[in-house]
């Protein structure tokens, strides 16, 4: 008998749809669901949110996904209400209560305790996450009622304000580095308060500088007729990244740019990030000003997502 051919699932799809992810699925069941609307061949996510969590998750699919670590790695933009005088196992509000103490902190106090979490500081990652120590995920040995010693990482807070505070629960937005962790915020609050606390609510509003409101729900994806109408609502990778300045480079500098060179350019921002196209070449990638008039690459397309 002939050797049967394996069934390629999905057809090739490229883009990044920004999702808004609802309470009660994991990042990758949001993922699972969002492909299967899309029929997409290959897809991945730019970083778990709690299954807890709401807000912007965005997805990479087909040649886009080389891109998800840079969604990985750039800074969130979060909502959450921490209740004070309750710790849980988790750390959040899914999590089993074990321990309450009665809330008498002032508004005062609160604000106080906040300023320890300002900038950059060394965070320790709770037990309930999907970090591995030998191989093995911390969530495992949580969930085995094994508790081991976790290094502690450094974070950067660069805004934390107050939104709202009853006397219990506090309400906070935040924007944060990469690998922050709210349900550790709520906990190390709560021990700087000496009353306990953990997350009952959480949105993420901000990746970079994709913004919530300019995402789409499931049930938004599902009632449209088809996965060509469903695809849409992708967007190209630049797309995606316009809160960056838009460079244009001559043919000559895009082309050794293209092979890790440093190059010359105008209209360059003072520093940072910027966007850069050439004449039909489209998108190019991301490069980094690195002197006066020169740009270094940061991160190619490839070729997916060009415009021109």
């Amino acid at each position: 008998m002939g050797r049967r051919r394996r069934e390629i699932r999905g057809e090739a799809v490229d883009g990044i749809l920004l999702l808004d992810k609802p309470a009660g699925i994991t990042s990758n069941g949001a993922l699972q669901d969002a492909r299967k609307l899309l029929h997409a061949r290959k897809a991945g996510h730019t970083g778990s949110l709690d299954p807890i969590a709401t807000g912007l998750l965005p997805l990479c699919f087909g040649k886009t996904t080389r891109w998800s670590g840079y969604f990985l790695v750039s800074d969130k933009h979060y909502k959450t209400r921490i209740r004070l005088g309750e710790s849980t196992d988790t750390g959040d509000c899914e999590g089993k209560i074990v321990s309450q103490t009665k809330v008498t902190v002032t508004k005062q106090q609160l604000l106080s305790a906040l300023d320890s979490f300002r900038g950059c500081y060394t965070q320790i990652p709770p037990m309930y996450s999907a970090i591995k120590v030998n191989g093995q995920p911390l969530y495992k040995l949580a969930r085995q009622g094994k508790e081991i010693e976790r290094e502690g990482r450094e974070v950067v807070v660069k805004s934390l304000k107050v939104l709202s505070f009853d006397g219990q629960d506090v309400e906070l937005e935040l924007v944060s580095t990469s690998g922050f962790y709210v349900r550790s915020l709520a906990h190390d609050l709560g021990q700087a308060l000496s009353v306990g606390g953990h997350v009952v609510a959480l949105r993420r509003l901000g990746v970079a500088g994709l913004r919530v409101e300019n995402a789409v729900t499931l049930e938004e994806l599902g009632v449209l007729a088809d996965p060509a109408a469903r695809r849409r609502k992708l967007c190209a990778v630049d797309q995606s990244l316009i809160h960056l300045p838009a460079v244009e480079l001559s043919v000559d500098a895009a082309f050794y740019l293209c092979r890790g060179q440093a190059v010359r350019a105008r209209n360059l921002p003072p520093e940072g990030n910027v966007r850069l196209y050439s004449t039909g070449a489209g998108f190019l990638g991301i490069g980094s000003v690195s002197g006066q008039d020169t740009v270094t690459p940061e991160r190619l397309s490839g070729g997916e997502g060009k415009t021109g």
